[in-house]
């Protein structure tokens, strides 16, 4: 198995995933504007700022993983030619925390803040309340979904490593029992 490829290959296709949260952010931006310009009830009114920081925080998001992966795909050309053993066991390390952050804050921690949210919707009708409300829940929606298919293409990667690293422990035994 080409572990190099097998890296490579994830960390695009991450970077095919990370602009959706750009795209759900420019859309939060594109609503927040649209509500500036027409919006004319206090309902309406009140969305403008929540949506306007739910918009920056997942551009931010998106264009903060996008750079990181595209780093990343090069730095894992020099780690692997280096010392392919080691490259091997730091992703798995990296993957670990990575699935192990996933499943406490994307699948533990979110679905528990959107159920506080939808919790307190029932008693607040102040419309900023329910319009932060509202749009809290949209984003951490947003984020659970992406993060969601993020997870599956890691936990795969995950499996990868896991493969390469039997082989090279079984070359590695296979060599010293010469």
């Amino acid at each position: 198995m080409d572990i190099l490829k097998a890296a490579t290959d994830w960390a695009k296709d991450e970077l095919v995933s990370t602009p959706f949260f750009i795209l759900a952010g420019t859309l939060f931006l594109a609503i927040s504007f649209g509500l500036w310009q027409v919006g004319k009830t206090d309902l309406a009114r009140a969305y403008i700022v929540p949506m306007l920081v739910a918009g920056s925080l997942l551009t931010i998001i998106g264009l903060g993983l996008f750079f990181t992966n595209k780093a990343r795909i090069d730095q894992f050309k020099i780690d692997h030619s280096e010392n392919p053993i080691a490259f091997v066991e730091a992703e798995l390390a990296r993957t670990n925390a990575t699935l192990l952050e996933y499943k406490n804050v994307v699948f533990t921690g979110i679905p528990v803040i959107i159920g506080i949210c939808v919790g307190i919707l029932f008693f607040v009708s102040a419309p900023r309340w329910r319009a932060t409300i509202i749009t809290s829940i949209s984003m951490l929606s947003v984020i659970l979904f992406i993060d969601g298919l993020a997870h599956a293409r890691i936990s795969e990667y995950r499996q990868q490593l896991l493969q390469e690293q039997k082989e090279i422990q079984h070359n590695n035994g296979a060599e010293e029992s010469f």
